[in-house]
């Protein structure tokens, strides 16, 4: 379930939240009406979308459940018969009473229906002109600022509203998508899409890409080639950029937009270690390790998006010293780490990989970070800097840790150099965790289990742990993510297989008995630990049927 109407944010209760919910409670007991906790309480969207915003603002309540012959919403005060009786005649419909808290309407009532509806009074006008406009690159963005009553353009106020829901939602990317008759905002959370609202009118499509690309300063005429720009708007008191990239398709251009929290990641990463990215015990023990040797290579591997750069990033927050020259290499430099020289590649310039570490050799380093091996010349430059005393951490995308021994040979690396020059390969994926607001035990059949690769006499009576959904994951049954790992230890008997070119299956049974956990076990251990569901396991990893 994904709605734009759902927006996370942290609880911050009021001290006095207690004392609060058991006069709700006194009061729901006293004039026989049903106390509802909406913390946790499953809201129908579509239902909110029928009640006009400015009455339940003015009324303080929310529509919960439509009864067959009268529609439920909750109050803090059932006493006050007479504006429920108002709301009722404004509604056109009988009013079943139920009781919450206050606090509790009203968040919910900024978190869920305001911004939506500007958004949907935004998508309803069609005589607007968005390229007169002017952006502020540092334009403040808040839901006072988009719910005010100003004579705002209805796309601005559009635009402006889906990227601060983004930020209110987590987001890391907005989606906009261009269809045959509408246009689709989508929102990616914990590595997910979600729908961000209801499709939007198909004319008004250019609109909304012309202010996007006036934002970012793009060319507003050009609609058959990819452009690439970006912009940065201040929100909560922070300075937020965004990397926007414009593709033209059949139906016209779609529009991707990167969030890039700078400000409040590099407050994160100052103090970030490898013990929140979410290693076993016997896995953080080993790599920890292999960061701390005098020389060779560090390599960790995965898809786009499966958190390489942060390990990575944790890794050089617990080596760096003062003692120590780290230089970095990447494209592009996301975060920034004090203490340590970071390069951005620039290839228009002529800055590749390959020339930037060229440099940074003359640079006296003793650790390099190199943001991603993509050629022969980088492998080999890479490799020599690690066989020459360097300690060098890099990425390449491969599915696992035995699938990063045939890329680098099918780049044409001298094996001899690339086996003695590795400490160890790291293998990383994502898995969202469950959210802890919502979370409930549950049991599955025995064909489930097996269709899983699970044995059904182990796991039968094993309570797994999922999430419902509700206001604060967006109605998901997840919030955040951590990762899942594979560790290849390179001991002598494994380098020896490598450089006798043995088949990686071979290996792989010799990895096993040395005791290295792959991927899918990993994965089992965070469900064991009830960290993360069956289902997310069984997207993210293969299914072992031997199992």
């Amino acid at each position: 379930m994904a709605d734009s109407t759902l927006i996370s944010a942290p609880l911050a209760a009021p001290s006095s939240s207690l004392d609060e919910r058991v006069r709700a409670e006194d009061l729901a007991a006293r004039y026989r009406a049903e106390f509802v906790d909406l913390k946790n309480f499953k809201i129908q969207h579509e239902l909110l979308r029928t009640v006009p915003v400015e009455l339940m603002f003015r009324y303080n309540f929310v529509p919960i459940e439509q009864l067959p012959d009268a529609l439920a919403i909750a109050v803090s005060d059932p006493s006050q018969l007479m504006v429920l009786d108002e709301i009722a005649g404004l509604l056109g419909q009988r009013i079943v009473a139920r009781v919450a808290t206050l606090s509790q309407i009203t968040d919910l009532l900024k978190k869920t229906e305001q911004s939506q509806r500007v958004l949907d009074e935004a998508s309803e006008g069609l005589t607007f002109d968005v390229l007169s406009g002017e952006e502020n690159a540092d334009e403040n963005i808040s839901i006072e600022k988009l719910t005010r009553e100003e004579d705002i353009s209805p796309i601005i106020r559009l635009v402006d509203t889906t990227i601060f829901t983004a930020l209110e939602r987590r987001a890391s990317d907005i989606h906009i998508e261009t269809q045959d008759d509408s246009v689709i905002v989508k929102y990616r959370i914990d590595g997910v899409l979600q729908m961000a609202m209801a499709p939007i009118a198909r004319e008004h499509h250019s609109t909304i890409l012309s202010r996007i690309k006036i934002m970012s300063e793009l060319d507003i005429a050009e609609r058959r080639v990819p452009q690439d720009g970006r912009f940065r708007v201040r929100y909560k008191g922070r300075l937020i950029d965004f990397r926007v990239s414009i593709m033209p398709t059949v139906h016209g251009e779609n529009a991707v937009l990167r969030v890039l929290d700078k400000e409040s990641m590099s407050e994160k990463f100052r103090n970030l270690t490898l013990d929140v990215v979410g290693f076993a015990e016997q896995d953080l023990r080993q790599f920890r390790r292999y960061i701390r040797e005098p020389y060779g290579m560090v390599l960790v591997t995965g898809p786009t998006g499966s958190g390489k750069t942060t390990t990575l990033y944790a890794a050089l927050n617990e080596i760096k010293s003062d003692e120590d020259k780290i230089i970095t290499i990447e494209d592009p430099v996301e975060y920034q780490i004090r203490g340590i020289t970071q390069i951005p590649v620039n290839e228009k310039k002529g800055l590749t990989f390959a020339r930037g570490l060229r440099s940074i050799l003359r640079h006296d380093p003793d650790k390099i970070l190199v943001g991603e091996i993509r050629d022969q010349e980088t492998a080999q430059i890479a490799i020599n800097s690690a066989l020459t005393g360097h300690l060098v951490f890099t990425t390449v995308h491969a599915n696992n840790v035995l699938d990063v021994l045939g890329r680098f040979l099918n780049m044409g690396v001298e094996i001899y150099n690339f086996v003695s020059a590795l400490n160890c390969i790291l293998a990383q994926r994502l898995v969202r965790t469950i959210c802890d607001h919502c979370a409930r035990t549950v049991y599955y059949k025995d064909d489930d289990l097996i269709a899983s690769g699970f044995d059904p006499a182990e796991w039968r009576s094993f309570g797994f742990r999922e999430g419902t959904g509700c206001i604060e994951c967006g109605g998901t049954g997840y919030r955040g993510r951590t990762a899942i790992h594979e560790l290849l230890n390179l001991t002598d008997s494994i380098r020896e297989m490598i450089l006798e070119k043995k088949p990686t299956s071979e290996i792989r049974r010799l990895a096993q008995k040395e005791g290295m956990t792959f991927l899918r076990e990993s994965a089992i251990d965070r469900v064991r630990n009830g960290l993360t569901t069956l289902k997310e396991i069984n997207k993210v990893t293969f299914i072992e049927a031997s199992r």
